[in-house]
């Protein structure tokens, strides 16, 4: 039987510069002159999300695992909201999916792109709490998640084993970072929200440095084109073709 929870995650992480420095008081030195010193702090992370688990969960090990990443319109507090595009509409709506899904919410008025660190406290956190298989992570995300996506896969480039970015776009150096990563990207040809030209961009560079990529262009469809991509079985055959790749040396 299908199985979806409403969890919170808590997640408290401690962090340093690493610059030798004095701790507990106030620096001391010369005035005019700058020295070494050091940030020691807990940071709390609350971030609400939607998970779920394979109907056949207790008969396997390891499971793989599908991180989707909601657009704009979705932030706040009120979960139903997450519903509304992508995996988790389709398992409202009795989709069973032979992989576990993980759906954050990104907070009011907060970008998924100032909350990597905490997306990757959450996968830390689902990785030890649930069955994962770690070298069979996927992500994905529209719009403003689909930014997020090639954000979020160039910041950690070893934890995820393709990813489908949708209607995105972002900086074209991150993508030397995840020239190993397999990419299928979708947009739509008359986007007027966020240019096709955005992801035509990154994959012509992955392209160049040699990449596994490819985009699909929906010729009519304007931001919109996450509907028919999730609503195609082959990306989620595809996506399960593939497991981590060796990062290559240099």
């Amino acid at each position: 039987m299908q199985r979806l929870a409403i969890l919170l995650l808590t997640f408290a992480v401690g962090y340093g510069l690493g610059a030798v420095g004095v701790r507990g008081d106030e620096p001391r030195g010369e005035a005019g002159k700058q020295i070494p010193t050091q940030l020691d702090k807990q940071v709390h992370l609350t971030l609400k999300y939607l998970i779920y688990l394979p109907a056949e969960y207790d008969k396997q090990d390891k499971w793989p695992l599908v991180l989707f990443l909601h657009g704009a319109g979705e932030r706040g507090d009120n979960l139903e909201k997450v519903k509304v595009h992508g995996p988790p509409k389709l398992i409202e709506h009795g989709k069973q999916f032979p992989f576990i899904v993980v759906s954050p919410q990104c907070p009011q008025d907060h970008w998924w792109n100032n909350e990597l660190s905490t997306l990757s406290a959450l996968l830390d956190d689902v990785g030890k709490k649930y069955k994962v298989d770690q070298d069979r992570v996927y992500l994905t995300g529209l719009s403003m998640g689909g930014f997020a996506t090639w954000a979020l896969a160039a910041s950690t480039p070893d934890r995820f084993a393709a990813i489908v970015p949708i209607c995105g776009g972002g900086e074209i150096l991150l993508t030397r970072a995840i020239k190993h990563v397999p990419v299928w990207a979708f947009h739509g040809a008359k986007d007027p929200i966020v240019s096709v030209k955005r992801s035509q961009d990154l994959v012509d560079a992955l392209k160049k440095a040699g990449g596994d990529v490819k985009l699909t262009i929906y010729p009519e469809a304007s931001h919109d084109s996450w509907t028919a991509t999730y609503d195609n079985p082959e990306v989620y055959e595809w996506l399960l073709k593939h497991k981590r790749p060796a990062k290559p040396q240099g």
